[in-house]
């Protein structure tokens, strides 16, 4: 990590101002941004006439280690979060705000990498950073909040999924945890695109819009893992979710059987698919005789509420596996 003895100018050398003048540049701009930043607020066209609006905090060292990922790989991260919670609504990203707060000893070129990485990851999805705010602290905080589009669409929720529909996903299962475990064990070397998966990960942002346009009755994007993303769909609708048994074969899934076995344990890749999140897949509920659109495929059902165990495996309760902010 850098300090003042680096050599490089930190935040305060620069100041706000000057932090600013050097981000505001770099921050790409959308089409539907009518006043971008620099004055109270930005004002951001809304066509459809409704606003879709989320938001995600990352914490240093809770959420991303600086000696595991470069700024650029935070602010793609903390921008791909966001614009696929808009995905899962069924909307089109618009707009980005981001706070960020930081020790004063950091150095800019770590907050300009930052708005270099925000820019990237929205390229080509139709969002612009608009605003936002700065702060110190003793940690790096970055805040994203993304509005969307519904282009005259109704949003799908995660209440309306019911029994008998087909569970489906879009986007890969499973990668950026088990880049975050080789991380963690100290063998980023073993698979790169593993790990460049959990640096930065490529979350299917127009599967959303297909899925909706597809009938899709419910939707999320796997953020804290299959099986507890699952859950939320399942209690919000009152039913139960049985996933299909072919998950729980880790042969299925090579290239992160072949990271488990290099870290000697092949259980892992069922705790990486049904547990692990940040790959931002899209999972969707949709009638039980529709087409599946292009991108998804089929990983289960919709049953009738099944008690305290909303998700099944091949007809079996699932431990809850996943990610929960509270819990160490």
């Amino acid at each position: 990590m850098s300090d003042d003895r680096s050599g490089q100018p930190t935040l305060a050398d620069v100041g706000e101002d000057g932090l600013l003048a050097a981000i505001f540049p770099r921050l790409p701009h959308a089409a539907g941004t009518l006043v971008g930043p620099g004055d109270d607020t930005a004002v951001v066209n809304a066509p459809d006439g409704r606003v879709v609006a989320t938001t995600d905090v990352l914490v240093e060292g809770r959420d991303f280690r600086r000696d595991w990922s470069s700024a650029q790989d935070v602010g793609w991260k903390a921008a791909a979060q966001n614009l696929a919670d808009v995905a899962a609504m069924g909307a089109v990203p618009t707009a980005l705000l981001v706070g960020l707060v930081a020790p004063p000893e950091l150095e800019v070129s770590w907050a300009v990498g930052l708005a270099d990485g925000l820019a990237a990851a929205c390229s080509g999805t139709g969002a612009g950073v608009v605003g936002g705010d700065l702060s110190s602290g003793p940690l790096i905080v970055v805040s994203v909040t993304a509005l969307g589009d519904l282009q005259g669409r109704d949003p799908v929720l995660r209440s309306q999924a019911r029994p008998g529909e087909v569970v489906a996903v879009a986007g890969p299962l499973g990668r950026s945890a088990a880049g975050w475990e080789l991380l963690r064990l100290g063998r980023g070397d073993v698979a790169a695109e593993l790990v460049a998966a959990h640096r930065r990960p490529t979350p299917p942002y127009a599967s959303g819009v297909v899925a909706a346009v597809a009938g899709a009755t419910s939707m999320l994007d796997v953020s804290d893992g299959l099986g507890r993303d699952l859950g939320r769909i399942a209690r919000a609708s009152g039913v139960g979710i049985n996933l299909d048994g072919w998950l729980a074969d880790a042969s299925a899934f090579p290239e992160l059987l072949a990271a488990a076995q290099v870290l000697s344990d092949p259980s892992l890749v069922l705790s990486w698919v049904l547990g692990g999140g940040e790959d931002h897949c899209l999972v969707a509920t949709f009638p039980a005789d529709a087409t599946l659109p292009d991108g998804f495929d089929r990983i289960g059902e919709v049953i009738p509420a099944t008690g305290p165990a909303p998700v099944l495996l091949d007809g079996e309760p699932l431990d809850t596996l996943g990610w929960d902010h509270f819990r160490p």
